[in-house]
């Protein structure tokens, strides 16, 4: 990826055109201010025709001009902060912006999907900068003074101009900010009331806020308020993590895994309390999403389960290209599995579960049960995911040792994350006793999580390891080892699974 970025703190300040510069050298730790430089700025905003990023709070733009030319991407962090990320100008084409870079791009299609991104607003800016310099000469701050020609090209094109004052940190402390807008404020310059430029360009056609926010549910409040915040939280997620698989950050795919598979989990839990119709799909679309993640988080923790054997076994048991062996296909298998993955976040399939996934939180499809006291549906519902684990487990204590066995144990290991997942739902309601089911749950679930990684490491060890070395004439003797090392894990792990549920609550 050819982006590059950082963290951008600022304020704005609106000011009328005969505005004078209040006297900066009193704010703490500035010891001089340098002389103002001008520059003559022109961006292109770039957005959907729905203007769906400008609804997120996040800009997309090309900016010529400036020390920092170039394209910039602006996401929200928290009040006053955005992270920022970079990308070099393309070609100019005929007069014509060069298209928004890929590696921007993707980082907003969790937004856009499959619609194109179009220029929307134009402005043309006359920046003065004013740097605020710290008593070892490094440049603390700078006071933009910007008049603004603005071009909305889209939904009724129309025009705007203003003047704004802009602070934005560089190598000072945030209550250098605070300290700024004191000073600004004692002569009746208030801060901006638009979040950005692009907003105030936008004018009357910038987004409203999401009226869609959950309420926060409460025992004698209705059901539903348990579930859409459950449902919003973890749609959350999902946006979050996006960007960070397509910019393949460490921890993302199983973050947004984990996301997936909560989501799934819930729908099935609170089904009653949604259209039927609608579960069903929902579930089956996020089972897909879970299954290629899965193969990209699978081949993750295969890898470092294949390499943490062989580290831990004497090299003279290592007999033939083992080792070499291994680590090359668990690299091939995972490469290959983040490829599948990074497409298929890139498919209709998945932007149209999104949308639905929107729709869900938006139009609410909820039935009358999801109207009856929480503090009665909800423990009901946690119960009988109770009921559920408990049969699971009598199944997998009656099927006998084997492959039966281990797919016996893998069922009530997603017993056990589903019953996790709702009683997490319930915290708000009695946070004491779902904390105490959530914690036991989740403690059988990595018990038999590591008892189903075995199972997948026995295969791996045996299929595409001894068989192979086999047929290459290779030596098998330290595959074999490593296949029975992994058989007693995986017996010292359902024992531990059996004794922990002897002590369940």
């Amino acid at each position: 990826m050819d982006a590059t970025g950082g963290i951008e703190i600022e304020r704005k300040f609106d000011v009328d055109e005969l505005a004078l510069l209040p006297r900066l050298n009193d704010l703490p730790g500035v010891q001089a201010i340098a002389e103002p430089v001008t520059h003559d700025l022109e961006a292109v905003y770039f957005d959907t025709s729905a203007l769906v990023l400008a609804r997120a709070h996040i800009t997309l733009r090309r900016r010529t001009g400036g020390d920092d030319a170039g394209w910039h991407l602006k996401r929200p962090l928290d009040a006053g902060r955005r992270r920022e990320i970079h990308a070099p100008l393309g070609k100019h084409v005929h007069g014509e912006a060069d298209a928004v870079p890929e590696s921007l791009a993707q980082l907003v299609r969790v937004y856009t999907r499959d619609s194109p991104l179009v220029p929307v607003v134009h402005l043309g800016t006359t920046r003065v900068v004013h740097a605020l310099i710290g008593v070892g000469g490094e440049t603390l701050a700078v006071l933009c003074d910007d008049r603004v020609e603005a071009q909305r090209l889209i939904h009724e094109p129309a025009s705007a101009a203003w003047r704004e004052w802009e602070i934005e940190l560089v190598d000072g402390p945030e209550d250098l900010l605070d300290a700024g807008q004191s000073v600004l404020a004692s002569g009746g310059i208030l801060v901006s009331q638009h979040v950005s430029k692009l907003a105030r360009a936008l004018g009357d056609r910038f987004p409203a806020g999401s009226s869609t926010k959950p309420r926060r549910p409460t025992p004698n409040g209705p059901a539903g308020h348990v579930l859409l915040a459950s449902l919003t939280e973890q749609i959350g997620a999902i946006r979050r993590h996006d960007p960070r698989i397509r910019q393949n950050t460490a921890g993302s795919v199983h973050a947004m895994r984990v996301a997936t598979r909560r989501l799934r989990s819930v729908l099935a839990t609170y089904r009653s309390l949604v259209d039927p119709s609608v579960v069903q799909h929902l579930r089956t679309e996020l089972g897909w999403l879970a299954a290629v993640l899965g193969g990209s988080r699978d081949e993750e923790v295969l890898q470092r389960r294949v390499v943490g054997l062989l580290d831990r076994e004497t090299p003279a048991l290592l007999l033939g290209p083992i080792r070499e062996r291994l680590e090359s296909r668990s690299e091939t298998d995972a490469h290959s599995a983040q490829l599948t993955l990074i497409t298929a976040l890139d498919t209709h399939r998945y932007f149209r579960l999104l949308d639905a996934l929107d729709a869900l939180v938006a139009t609410r499809p909820l039935t009358a049960a999801a109207d009856q006291d929480a503090r009665v549906v909800v423990p009901a519902l946690v119960t009988r995911e109770w009921k559920k684990l408990r049969r699971a487990a009598r199944l997998a204590a009656k099927t006998v040792p084997g492959a039966e066995r281990d797919l016996a144990l893998h069922a009530a290991r997603k017993r056990a994350k589903r019953l996790r997942y709702a009683a997490e739902t319930a915290h708000p309601l009695s946070p004491k006793r779902s904390a105490r089911v959530s914690r036991f749950a989740q403690k059988l679930q990595t018990i038999l999580g590591d008892q189903h990684d075995s199972v997948i490491a026995r295969d791996r060890l045996l299929k595409r390891g001894g068989v192979e070395a086999y047929l290459r004439g290779e030596n098998t003797f330290s595959y074999g080892r490593l296949h029975a090392l992994e058989q007693q894990k995986a017996a010292a792990a359902e024992s531990n699974f059996w004794k922990s549920w002897s002590r369940r609550p």
